[in-house]
């Protein structure tokens, strides 16, 4: 089992930046490959970005490449996403996630959900 808790989530205007962190427990959360999702009103749940979990791959949509950046420390079991040049569609609930492989998580499949940290950003 692994519990997963975000937080950084904030008002920002748009330009800014903003760094979500997500902290996962349990015995064997290093092993697991970590994600970002998020959920803007009236729309699914997308992928945002997925670390393998050693950290060595990195995978990220489209909308947020060369923007947003992925990122864990195995030592302190945290994930972060640091977001640049945000823009106001990136305002949505960001969710961390977990599960076995990149692939699953890539595939909006992960086996573990945080409750999620709003992110707004203003224009």
């Amino acid at each position: 089992q692994v519990q997963l808790v975000e937080s950084g989530g904030r008002l920002v205007q748009a330009g800014g930046s903003l760094r979500l962190s997500c902290a996962a427990s349990g015995r064997t959360a290093s092993y697991y490959a970590m994600g970002w999702f998020r959920q803007a009103p009236g729309k699914e749940r997308e992928f945002v970005a997925a670390i393998s979990s050693r950290g060595g791959n990195t995978y990220y949509a489209d909308s947020v490449k060369g923007r947003f950046t992925i990122s864990r420390d195995n030592a302190k079991n945290t994930v972060s996403l640091q977001m640049n040049s945000l823009k106001p569609e990136d305002t949505a609930v960001y969710y961390c996630a977990a599960a076995p492989t990149s692939g699953t998580v890539v595939a909006g499949t992960p086996h573990y959900w945080g409750q999620g940290t709003q992110v707004t950003v203003s224009s």
